[in-house]
């Protein structure tokens, strides 16, 4: 996903919160590296990225509703990374996270952009966490500037 530079007085004191799973590590670690680059390069200055960790993607919405709810950030990003395994476990984590993330930008109105993985195995992780695939976490906090840049210009219009 390309992000096409706005003047820095645009967004540059825009307030970005990422929230990022500690479960799968591995894999988030290179999300949340993803998405901190894509901000810096996008202009969004290094003391307003603030990242609060939780145990893993079933937490995600629930912090991701408390942070909305104070107003302090201009927009959220969700990442984390559930691998299916031998249980349904995957598809309540994976359905649940997602749901909640939705709801919590519906009810807040403050955009929160999508970047939790939900994939076969570990190598299609990795493959979407800067391998082969891009980085799902760099795409997801681009597309949550996008959202608070859309937001800021619906409220002046």
């Amino acid at each position: 996903m390309e992000f096409q530079r706005l003047s820095v007085k645009d967004h540059s004191k825009m307030r970005i919160g990422i929230i990022v799973s500690e479960f799968n590590e591995t894999i988030t670690s290179r999300l949340l590296e993803g998405a901190r680059d894509a901000l810096l390069e996008a202009g969004i200055r290094s003391e307003n990225i603030d990242i609060k960790r939780v145990a893993g993607a079933y937490e995600i919405p629930q912090a991701a509703l408390r942070m909305a709810k104070t107003g302090t950030w201009d927009a959220l990003v969700a990442l984390g990374c559930v691998i299916r395994g031998e249980t349904s476990h995957y598809e309540i984590v994976a359905h649940e996270s997602s749901r909640g993330i939705t709801e919590a930008a519906m009810s807040t109105g403050i955009p929160i952009s999508l970047g939790i993985l939900t994939t076969e195995n570990t190598e299609q992780a990795l493959d979407r966490s800067g391998g082969i695939q891009g980085n799902k976490g760099a795409e997801a906090s681009l597309a949550a500037v996008k959202m608070a840049i859309l937001f800021q210009e619906i409220d002046i219009d």
